[in-house]
């Protein structure tokens, strides 16, 4: 009895040292996907908002600069969840919209390297310019100067010539 016992409390142990681990990266996949899958979903109705904007300059309701300035405006105030937004740099790299911080709007980012030497509004441009997609960096939140590990979401809203991005951190 002592040894079926034994070999029980063995067998639950190596289940859980092999089968838990595999059920928290299922579930940390999981939930990678889930982010993902919101995140892109408020980028496209940023993207609708910004649309909507650029329909009344279509129309003759306000000139094209007046149109920028509304949807920067609005891009800048836009949030979802606790802590969501959104920002969006030129083609050439210049940054249009970051949480309305003076220092980043109007500064060309290009050269901007993450920790890591990773040239992350280069990435976001190739990615927004080629259909839109996911990059992963290191960014310092709001409020901080130390860099976290972030994953965003980039596209090119092509009338503005801005690609607009949002993102979530991973840690």
């Amino acid at each position: 009895m002592k040894k079926t016992f034994a070999a029980a409390l063995a067998g639950i142990f190596l289940a859980a040292v092999l089968i838990v681990p595999a059920f928290a990266l299922r579930s940390g996949a999981q939930v990678t996907a889930a982010m993902d899958l919101l995140i892109k979903s408020e980028l496209e109705t940023a993207l609708s908002l910004l649309q909507a904007v650029y329909a009344k300059h279509q129309k003759g309701e306000m000139s094209l600069e007046k149109a920028k300035d509304l949807a920067a405006s609005l891009l800048r105030e836009l949030r979802y969840g606790t802590d969501g937004y959104f920002w969006a740099d030129t083609l050439d790299g210049v940054n249009v919209v970051l949480h309305g911080q003076k220092d980043t709007e109007g500064r060309n980012r290009i050269a901007d390297k993450d920790a890591n030497g990773m040239l992350y509004v280069k990435a976001f441009l190739e990615k927004g310019k080629a259909g839109g997609g996911f990059v992963e960096y290191q960014f310092a939140k709001l409020g901080e100067t130390q860099r976290h590990p972030k994953r965003s979401y980039v596209k090119l809203f092509e009338p503005f010539g801005w690609v607009i991005g949002t993102g979530y951190y991973l840690d």
